[in-house]
């Protein structure tokens, strides 16, 4: 998981420098960042990044404070202090010597045009909550595993980052050139400010880059920061695909979907981590929810509405604000550890932590077992396609891809997979069920292949209604359930068509050859894939298999690895959505309380009628109630919201 937050220059430097620099604690004034790291048993921060060679530093560098000052504060050489004094002792003048340090536009001429100057990013990197719970309460084994797979995991995020989307822009944008060479300085955390396990990793990401200048010579400008932002998504679910995937591989594990929002995706959590443990790591989580609730109230009494998904996620960012602890005092990680282990015993007891690890292993082989590590290119294309086109529309490369990691670590459940799946599926929807919404105008140079947008011709599901929990009202479904729907229709219907075709051939021949995917594009260009789906490992397996062996268990993979509620089949129509005993049983317990309800309003209405005919005798018998009265049955005729209506599927 990834977030990401702004290193500007007012205060917001000074945060970073006293407190995330000392793993999110309050350093005693007048102590030096180095002394205060040492007495807290903190790892000192690390420097990372191809663009430090150009700043005389070395990749895993230790960060020293004055460095941090000078680099993410003024935005200046690290060694600004040697070099300026150089200058000025052979000759030059105060300006000219501070000049030669700085990095790009200075940060006095930005503030001088009313403007705040953006110094870094901060990019946050943590994993799940159950990986937290296994590293905090596992062996010492155990967390080296964990830890050397978070180190390259962000190592991975922040190269692919480096690699494919940074860039530098000037000239009001006008000009642009990649720049692979980032300057970053990363800090390593182990708990929240609750000082519970929270195993995570600040990376402070310079905004400044070099370019070649127009005589040839390194020139620092800023990086284009909007395209960060933009590929955020994408960069996190690849930290969260590498380290989950190289964990398991290592442990033996696998995963399992945890619904933590209803109507929103799924987190893929460690199999066998109780939820009483992540529950006890995820701290904050019920202090967020109880603020949500206060905020929600709060906001339908001000608009008379609900809040829609972009609203109740700008409350959810306001009550995790608002529940924010204060700072705490770091400690290090053999005390933090003591602490864990001792409060996990007392509230859960020896059988549940101990043996946390052995069932983790034990629920890993079962679901390995059971799941084979296969992706169908054709299947994982369109599932990927179907669901950014549902939730979005429009779309661009980088929704696409991160879907496509998204979906690698559904339905492998921890496997390894050969470099460059995800891209190859990501190519594969874009070609084949997507096409191309940018127009290029004539005269215009065409753009990038990330920058364009495409779009697609799925058929996107209407809208029905859950109901989630008892005493809680329906709810819309999302985005995302209604962009399930729409790739597990298409899906079926691959399917379908492939065993049909694979059955009318079965008589006549058997071969070893995959079924070309039966989407209309394949069929008209009279391609067929001659490659099986992607294997990892086959112990076992037969080499040889009829098409129609071959796509029933393709599909029985998809099955199992797929979440229970939609390996049930209730989510490929919109007509059986509801059809499970327990939605039925939510249903009926909701129509009963409304149609008492409906009764209740019904005999309180009569009753106003009987006493306004008792103290109103003379009306019109022609216009029983007089025109006030007539306007009251019109009222009564025309049913309201929820009335009249039955709830859809």
């Amino acid at each position: 998981m990834l977030s990401v937050a702004k290193v500007q220059r007012r205060n917001a430097w000074r945060y970073y420098i006293r407190g995330v620099a000392f793993g999110d604690g309050r350093r005693p004034v007048g102590q030096s960042l180095k002394d205060a790291q040492e007495m807290a048993g903190l790892p000192p921060g690390r420097w990372w990044g191809r663009g430090l060679a150009a700043l005389g530093l070395s990749e895993g560098g230790q960060v020293s404070e004055r460095q941090l000052e000078l680099v993410f504060g003024e935005a200046r050489h690290p060694d600004a202090d040697r070099i300026e004094q150089r200058l000025l002792d052979d000759s030059a003048d105060a300006a000219t010597a501070r000049q030669a340090t700085v990095l790009g536009q200075p940060v006095e001429e930005i503030e001088a045009r009313k403007q705040t100057p953006l110094l870094a990013l901060d990019f946050t990197f943590r994993p799940q909550a159950s990986l937290i719970v296994l590293w905090a309460l596992g062996d010492a084994h155990t967390r080296r595993v964990i830890e050397r797979a978070h180190e390259r995991a962000v190592a991975t995020a922040l190269r692919w980052i480096e690699d494919e989307v940074a860039e530098t822009r000037w000239s009001s944008g006008r000009g642009r050139a990649k720049t692979p060479a980032l300057v970053v300085a990363a800090f390593r955390h182990y708990d929240n400010r609750d000082g519970f396990p929270l195993l995570h990793t600040h990376c402070l990401v310079l905004n400044r880059v070099q370019r070649p200048g127009a005589d040839g010579e390194p020139v620092w400008g800023a990086l284009d920061t909007y395209r960060l932002y933009q590929n955020v998504v994408a960069a996190g679910t690849l930290y969260t695909l590498t380290m989950t995937t190289e964990v398991c591989e290592t442990l033996g594990l696998a995963t399992v979907p945890r619904e933590v929002t209803p109507g929103l995706r799924s987190v893929m959590e460690i199999a066998g981590v109780d939820a009483e443990l992540i529950d006890w790591s995820s701290t904050r989580r019920q202090r967020i929810e109880n603020a949500l609730e206060v905020l929600t109230d709060q906001y339908v009494k001000d608009h008379g509405r609900l809040p829609g998904e972009k609203v109740r996620h700008g409350l959810g960012w306001q009550a995790a604000q608002d529940t924010r602890p204060e700072k705490k005092t770091p400690r290090p990680l053999k005390q933090l550890l003591a602490w864990w282990k001792a409060s996990a015993l007392l509230k859960f007891g020896t059988q549940m932590v101990d043996g946390l690890l052995e069932r983790c292993r034990a629920a890993g082989a079962a679901i390995r077992a059971r799941v084979d590590p296969a992706v169908d290119m054709a299947l994982a294309a369109v599932d990927v396609a179907a669901v950014v086109f549902t939730v979005r529309e429009t779309f661009s490369r980088r929704h696409v891809l991160a879907e496509a990691r998204r979906h690698l670590l559904e339905t492998l459940r921890g496997r390894a997979f050969p470099p460059g799946l995800d891209d190859s599926i990501a190519d594969r929807a874009l070609l084949r069920y997507s096409r191309r919404h940018t127009v290029t105008k004539p005269g215009r140079e065409a753009p990038a292949a990330d920058r364009m947008t495409y779009t697609a011709d799925f058929p996107v599901p209407d809208r029905w209604w859950i109901a989630d929990a008892e005493g809680t009202p329906p709810r819309e479904s999302s985005r995302y359930e209604r962009a399930r729907l729409a790739s597990l229709a298409v899906q079926g219907a691959i399917r379908d068509a492939r065993i049909r075709a694979d059955t009318a051939t079965e008589a006549t021949t058997t071969t070893s050859a995959v079924s070309a995917p039966a989407d209309s594009r394949d069929l008209d260009e009279g391609e067929h894939d001659q490659v099986p789906p992607h294997a990892v490992d086959h112990p076992g397996r037969d080499t040889a298999l009829t098409p129609a062996w071959r796509s029933a268990a393709v599909h029985a993979h998809l099955q199992a690895a797929m979440p229970q509620e939609y390996a049930e089949g209730r989510t490929t129509d919109p007509e059986t959505w509801t059809t499970s005993p327990e939605r039925l049983a939510a249903l009926a317990k909701l129509t009963a309380t409304t149609e008492a309800r409906n009764r209740a309003l019904a005999e309180a209405d009569a009753h106003h009628r009987a006493i306004e005919e008792r103290e109103s005798p003379l009306t019109d018998p022609a216009t029983p109630g007089g025109p006030c009265r007539q306007e009251h049955e019109q009222q009564r005729q025309q049913p309201g919201h929820g009335q009249g209506q039955g709830l859809r599927p």
